[in-house]
């Protein structure tokens, strides 16, 4: 069966805008998920990091993250213009508040690629427009397999990405939903699920139902 996204004509009542969260340990496949997501579900937008590490070979400037300073970092977290921000492999991330906002007065769904830390701050800052996704691989011996087959790292930082990964899986019980990461279009189409049924809740909506209203 063909997969239907909704759309913002599709005879949705007026309702406010989602976050969504996904977050998962180094090599569970999460940035393939969302990846392939945001090209899947309509109407489904990401939001750009900021993070104060180098940028990778195949990463773009405000396609995949906003490269700063340190000292930019610093002034934009100070200054309240941070909704959440975190210290993870000697790099710092944080996600900028004023895109988060506008999405959920506009009634835009933006999806947000953040660690656990990152992911507590937002539900506590948006605890009714937020929804939190964590990814798994199937197995930890998976998991090692894919971080040793990207070839990009010397078996220390393997081991240490590995023995985080182990006290951050503990964390999956926090959110809202789990995704077990065994064939990407799965997991993308059980994503895309999810969407469409936090789209649909009723305490998502603006007042009420226009047609029905006396």
């Amino acid at each position: 069966m063909a997969s239907i996204a909704l759309k913002s004509d599709d005879s949705i009542p007026p309702r406010r805008g989602i976050i969504f969260i996904l977050s998962a340990p180094s090599g569970a496949g999460k940035t393939t998920i969302y990846r392939a997501a945001l090209k899947a579900i309509a109407g489904l937008e990401f939001s750009i990091s900021l993070t104060t590490r180098a940028r990778r070979k195949n990463e773009a400037e405000g396609i995949d993250y906003s490269f700063v300073s340190e000292e930019e970092f610093k002034r934009r977290q100070s200054s309240g213009e941070l909704a959440e921000w975190a210290r993870v492999f000697e790099s710092s991330y944080g996600t900028p508040r004023a895109p988060l906002d506008a999405a959920i007065a506009s009634g835009r769904d933006i999806l947000l690629d953040i660690d656990i830390q990152g992911a507590r701050q937002i539900r506590r800052s948006y605890p009714g427009d937020s929804v939190s996704i964590f990814v798994l691989a199937p197995t930890f011996e998976e998991l090692a397999e894919r971080l040793r087959g990207r070839a990009t790292e010397d078996e220390s930082k393997i081991k240490h990405r590995l023995q985080k990964a182990r006290e951050e899986a503990q964390a999956y019980p926090e959110y809202d939903y789990l995704i077990v990461n065994a064939e990407i279009p799965k997991s993308v189409a059980r994503l895309e699920t999810i969407v469409n049924a936090e789209r649909l809740k009723v305490s998502r909506l603006r007042g009420e139902f226009a047609p029905w209203k006396s």
